[in-house]
């Protein structure tokens, strides 16, 4: 009775239905293990490296390589126990699948933690974030997707051929929206404009750019408001950009002086009062020597320009506001005239008479 009774445990014992859950519990276990083992092992190398993507690589792998190692275990599973065919087939499936969704969650989470650290230190990347990372994610569910369909011995030539029709399909339906994503892209690519530039459109909109997204642009206004431009429009706009190639920009202030005065004092007391404001005004870069010209002889008054600098377009409003302010007080303690538009009639005198009696 007692051999009956090893026999049938021994038997039970070789059961692949058995041992088999015991090497899977077992492989899955000596998998994750590894996988903290080497994981110690990278962030005390990168410590010592200068290496500094060690973390984003990390986080990125962390889910796929659970999804992998729980995949491979169910593989090795599959191979131990005597399954059908139709389960056979099922766990093929599924291996498929839990590859292909590692690569689409390591594509995905890589990219991500890519531009999150590079966002840190580049403000223009803040605005096209969005943009790069849903193009990456598409082309990565795709890609996915393709290799799952190949890998059950589903053919994707068809799939791609129908893909082209459809996309034309869409490309028609959708010419407004993809006109607005590829200009999103090539503002991307080329650059013309960037998160926290000061730029104008030759329809007249002004403003700093708050964020460059995947269908417009959004512009914020001296005044507050948001201006929301659609990536094609902004793509065929002629755009003044005032933070390129550098933010710092000149201000030119046109005047003009009675032709009586003495140029020399004008030239003079005008330079005094822009050395000061780019002295003294906060905005103006201190560094700078501000030019002065003389260039027409204007219908009432002798014109120049006098040019100053300023940090950027913004406190290009400042400094030549405090400019004005102080010229003017000073050419009035100089006794300097900027005068009125007037005209002069020269009327010869035989011919008063005839107007004083038109006058009556």
């Amino acid at each position: 009775m007692s051999s009956i009774q090893s026999e049938s445990l021994s038997d039970l014992i070789r059961s692949p239905w058995v041992h088999g859950p015991v090497i899977f519990v077992l492989f899955i276990a000596g998998l994750f293990v590894a996988k903290r083992i080497v994981f110690a092992a990278m962030r005390r190398v990168a410590a010592r490296a200068a290496w500094t993507w060690d973390t984003v690589l990390a986080q990125a792998l962390k889910a796929p390589l659970r999804l992998a190692i729980v995949s491979s275990g169910l593989l090795v599973l599959d191979r131990i126990l005597p399954l059908s065919p139709r389960w056979d087939r099922a766990f093929d499936v599924i291996l498929a699948l839990s590859i292909s969704l590692a690569l689409v969650l390591f594509i995905d989470r890589a990219c991500r933690g890519i531009l999150d650290r590079l966002a840190r230190t580049s403000i223009e990347l803040r605005g096209a974030r969005g943009l790069i990372q849903g193009s990456v994610r598409g082309v990565a569910i795709g890609l996915g997707l393709l290799i799952f369909l190949d890998s059950i011995g589903i053919s994707i030539t068809p799939l791609l051929a129908s893909l082209g029709v459809g996309s034309l399909a869409v490309a028609l339906a959708l010419q407004d929206t993809l006109a607005n994503f590829f200009a999103g892209l090539y503002m991307v690519a080329d650059k013309p404009i960037e998160a926290g530039h000061f730029i104008r459109l030759e329809s007249g909109e002004e403003g700093s750019v708050v964020y460059l997204g995947w269908r417009s642009t959004r512009i914020q206004t001296l005044a507050g408001s948001v201006v929301v431009v659609p990536n094609s429009r902004l793509a065929g706009s002629v755009i003044t950009n005032y933070s390129l190639p550098e933010r710092e920009m000149s201000v030119n202030i046109d005047a003009g002086v009675h032709f009586a005065s003495d140029l020399q004092t004008v030239e003079r007391v005008t330079v005094e009062v822009a050395r000061e404001v780019q002295r003294t005004i906060e905005g103006a870069v201190p560094s700078f020597e501000p030019s002065f010209r003389f260039h027409t002889f204007g219908e009432s008054a002798i014109r120049f320009t006098t040019t100053l600098r300023a940090r950027d377009f913004v406190a290009g409003y400042v400094v030549k506001h405090e400019f004005i302010k102080r010229l003017s007080a000073r050419y009035r303690r100089e006794g300097i005239i900027i005068p009125f538009p007037t005209r002069t009639l020269d009327l010869p005198s035989h011919g008063l008479p005839d107007l004083r009696l038109e006058g009556r």
